[in-house]
């Protein structure tokens, strides 16, 4: 029995799309747990959870899910991965496109309290711009994200 090229093909798509959607998941649910953490825990234990490096939301060997936090104006208050953003407002930047990607997610919580931004970023383990997607939501006038890479 042989398989066919086209078979083998839409296998490998069928694969990668379930692992994508898998990441998407597994982003939106990170963003969750963040919220119901804060909510029992309080806003200031969250943001030392993603920044300190063994911290429940900071990036783990292995993974490339973490945690980021802006307030409103965006200024970084959190990161699970790039230490060297917080404190800094990061609400002008923008992508390769030309895109005010933070913008869109302080509007987008701000006026629907969560979803989807999508834009380029640089990722680490390519060194290469790439496509990015965000999960976000509205942690009383903060930004609450993960994001993954397409």
């Amino acid at each position: 029995m042989t398989i066919r090229p086209f078979l083998v093909s839409a296998m490998v798509l069928a694969t990668a799309g379930l692992q994508a959607q898998e990441q998407r998941d597994r982003a939106q649910t990170l963003v969750k747990e963040a919220i119901a953490f804060a909510k029992k825990n309080g806003k200031e234990a969250l943001l030392k959870e993603t920044n300190q490096g063994q911290g429940r939301f900071h990036v783990k060997g292995g993974d490339e899910l973490f945690l980021f936090i802006y307030d409103f104006k965006g200024v970084c208050l959190a990161s699970g991965y790039q230490s060297q953003v917080v404190g800094m407002n990061r609400f002008n930047l923008k992508d390769s496109d030309g895109k005010f990607f933070f913008q869109e997610m302080i509007t987008l919580c701000s006026t629907k309290g969560s979803g989807w931004v999508d834009y380029k970023y640089p990722n680490p383990k390519s060194g290469k711009v790439e496509a990015k997607t965000s999960y976000v939501e509205n942690l009383d006038g903060w930004v609450v994200g993960c994001g993954i890479y397409k």
